[in-house]
């Protein structure tokens, strides 16, 4: 390539970058740099012309021919910027008062660009490392736009971009990972304040308290004040107009406990799965369920504001309040059962209810009297202007009693005259007697409930008395047992336990045993320290009894199959006359606990060793014998120290031989070798048929397979060929 070639390309490449540059003409001494730019290039051959600008091979490639850099394009600072403009990349370099007039033409460039070009100078990483690269070569190289003499740069500028967006990308994700952390963290601190801080606890009404039922009461007040005076005051004005701000207090007070009646309502438990809910939103939407939702949505609407229109003397507009009657019902059902006088309360209840219908019978009768005009005829209440039928009082007892006579049909009451008076009596008739006969059937039941016990116990009474008689028992002894039964029912007494708990579970018969008979128990000297199962399971065998005066708990000789423990009452020790008393026994003491045990070397033997006598009437706990030896079978242990104790009692009070219980001792043990020698010939001659049994099967055995030789041995070849072609069929 010739260099005027060379020179005619650099002065097209000086054109373009006057064309970025946006000059007109380069200085002076631009044209002569390019020049010999031009003719170190012209000097070398072709293939290492395209090399010769490039910043890879700039550096190795350089000889001895390639002339010195022009100062004025190497004193300078090493900064470049890129700046994208009209589709192109201006190079830009910032030099100092040395400076040539190409790069004071770039800033002059940059100058008119305005601030956003230098703002971007800090910004773009590419072109900071285009520069540091660019910084030891050429200046040129940077201006040339040819694309034979760039390719290595735009590669480079690829991979730096590569290596940027690898760079960025990493930023990202270090970003992206303390962003997780920093949530982790805070995750965390909510787990550990959920952790520290324990769930909100709301308020919840549990109606198996005393609270909830307390509420109750409350609540019964303002729906009873509703249930009367809203139909009272409605048909009778002047009761209304006499005492408007009394009605309107009330009124809005029975509201107000309404409303948190509903709240109390909402956050009610029940049980599910035997547990009492506490979740506020199964409360509600078990609330939401019930029909009594509906019916409090109902009392709770203000129909009040329709008095605004017409006129506050309208109670009848509050007759929706009468859908909260469930909860006076509800209140009735709780304090019956739990007052200790149901019947009583059962009876006072159906009284209130007979008022209660007598009551609105009443109300409607005048509102009937009201609308049909007074003293229009003989069976409206008479005429008002009378001063007589004038006074409220007289109104409203008058209405009373018709109402009373025509419901119970006991008395004559004037006759109808209008048809719609005639319904209305034939209404209250049959009310009436559906009504109350159903109260009155319920009333008979109740009594006879109340007197169920005691016409039980007069029906034993009778019967007792009847075989007395027919087996002609003295008088005498006839009075006692009469005066035994007299004593049973004064003192109430009657009561038989087992048949009054034996609808309980049994920890719950326990648990009143225990309450009841446990401290008795444990009075006795042998039982103080046993086991508290084997106390629980005593308590349960005490049977209670009662004896009358004069009457013998035990005497001397006598087997003793009982021990016994004074409840109440006073015991004689008595001499064998029956009158000498030795010493009196009262409440808290026992006897006979060491002959049910039968311990071995008692003088006494199980036998009774005084004679015991009630000085009046006793009652007494028994523990029999059986019971205790039943108890004792499942604690070996508690049975062995009891047995040790009640010697140890007999031993004390020298009660007990030592050589009788040594020969006792020796006799159980000669008992027990008899009973083994016993079991062991037992043994031995099952041993002796099982033998003998074995040895004749042995035998037939023998015999049948002896047979069997034999009949082999008779068969011949020809039968055994028939049979193989029998099987081949």
């Amino acid at each position: 390539m010739s260099c005027g070639s060379m020179c005619s390309k650099v002065s097209q490449s000086t054109l373009r970058i006057k064309a970025l540059l946006g000059t007109e003409t380069l200085s002076s001494a631009q044209p002569a740099a390019v020049a010999n730019i031009s003719c170190a290039v012209g000097s070398t051959a072709g293939e290492g012309m395209a090399k010769i600008c490039t910043e890879q091979s700039y550096s190795t490639c350089r000889s001895a021919f390639t002339p010195e850099l022009d100062p004025q394009w190497v004193d300078r600072e090493d900064r470049i910027s890129f700046v994208h403009r009209h589709g192109g990349w201006v190079s830009q370099r910032k030099k100092t008062a040395k400076s040539s007039s190409i790069t004071e033409g770039s800033e002059d460039v940059l100058q008119q660009g305005g601030e956003s070009w230098d703002n971007r100078e800090g910004q773009d990483q590419l072109q900071k490392r285009n520069h540091n690269r660019n910084s030891g070569h050429w200046p040129l190289a940077t201006l040339n736009m040819n694309n034979c003499n760039n390719t290595d740069d735009k590669k480079d500028n690829k991979e730096i971009k590569k290596d940027d967006k690898k760079e960025d990308g990493k930023k990202d994700e270090k970003k992206d990972e303390k962003k997780d952390e920093k949530k982790d963290d805070k995750d965390n601190k909510k787990d550990d304040k959920k952790k520290e801080d324990p769930p909100k606890e709301y308020w919840i009404m549990d109606p198996a308290t005393d609270m909830y039922y307390h509420w109750l009461t409350i609540v019964a007040v303002p729906t009873f004040y509703n249930l009367m005076m809203l139909i009272t005051r409605a048909c009778f004005n002047e009761l209304q107009d006499n005492y408007t701000m009394l009605w309107v207090t009330l009124d809005y007070t029975s509201d107000v406990i309404y409303y948190i009646d509903t709240f109390v309502r909402s956050r009610t438990g029940f049980l599910e799965q035997g547990l009492l809910v506490k979740d506020l939103k199964k409360l509600m939407e078990y609330y939401k369920k019930t029909p009594q939702f509906r019916y409090d949505l109902i009392a709770m609407v203000p129909t009040d504001v329709f008095m605004f229109y017409v006129g506050i003397n309208n109670p009848e507009l509050r007759f929706n309040r009468l859908f909260k009657l469930s909860r006076l019902f509800e209140f009735f059902d709780r304090t019956e059962t739990r007052t200790n006088f149901p019947n009583i309360f059962r009876i006072g209840n159906l009284v209130l209810y007979i008022l209660i219908i007598i009551h609105w019978n009443a109300c409607i009768f005048f509102a009937i009297s009201k609308t049909l005009g007074f003293g229009t005829d003989t069976w409206v209440y008479p005429n008002i202007s009378d001063p007589e039928y004038g006074r409220l009082a007289r109104k409203y007892i008058y209405s009373l009693y018709w109402s009373t006579l025509t419901l119970t049909t006991i008395g004559e009451t004037p006759p109808p005259v209008r048809d719609i008076e005639y319904l209305f009596v034939v209404t209250d008739f049959l009310i009436g007697v559906l009504i109350f006969a159903t109260i009155v059937g319920n009333v008979g039941a109740m009594i006879s409930n109340m007197n169920a016990s005691r016409a039980e116990f007069q029906a034993k009474i009778d019967s007792i008395k009847q075989y007395m008689q027919f087996r002609k028992v003295t008088k005498d002894l006839e009075a006692r047992v009469v005066k035994w039964f007299d004593y049973l029912w004064t003192e109430e007494k009657t009561c038989d336990e087992k048949e009054v708990l034996k609808y309980l579970p049994d920890k719950l018969k326990a648990e009143i045993a225990i309450n009841v008979h446990l401290e008795t128990l444990r009075k006795v000297r042998i039982f103080q320290d046993c086991e508290a199962g084997l106390l629980i399971e005593l308590v349960l065998k005490l049977e209670p009894q009662v004896f009358s005066p004069g009457d013998y708990i035990c005497k001397k000789g006598d087997i003793g199959r009982e021990m016994y423990i004074i409840k109440e009452g006073k015991l004689a020790v008595v001499a064998d006359d029956g009158v000498t008393q030795f010493v009196v026994l009262s409440d808290g003491a026992y006897f006979g606990e060491i002959s049910i045990l039968g311990i071995k070397g008692s003088k006494a033997g199980n036998r009774r060793t005084a004679n015991i006598r009630s000085v009046g009437y006793s009652d007494l706990f028994a523990l029999s014998k059986d019971d205790l030896m039943e108890a004792l079978t499942e604690y070996p242990d508690a049975k062995q120290a009891l047995e040790e104790k009640g010697r140890a009692i007999l031993m004390k009070d020298g009660l007990i031989d030592e050589t009788a219980a040594k020969a006792a001792d020796a006799k159980d043990l000669e008992d027990k070798v008899t009973m083994l020698e016993t079991n062991l010939e037992v043994m031995q001659a099952k041993l002796k048929r099982i033998t003998g049994d074995w040895a004749a099967s042995q035998g037939r055995i023998k015999q049948r397979i002896s047979n069997m030789e034999a009949r082999v041995k008779t068969l011949r070849e020809d039968d055994l060929s028939e049979v193989a072609v029998d099987k081949k069929d």
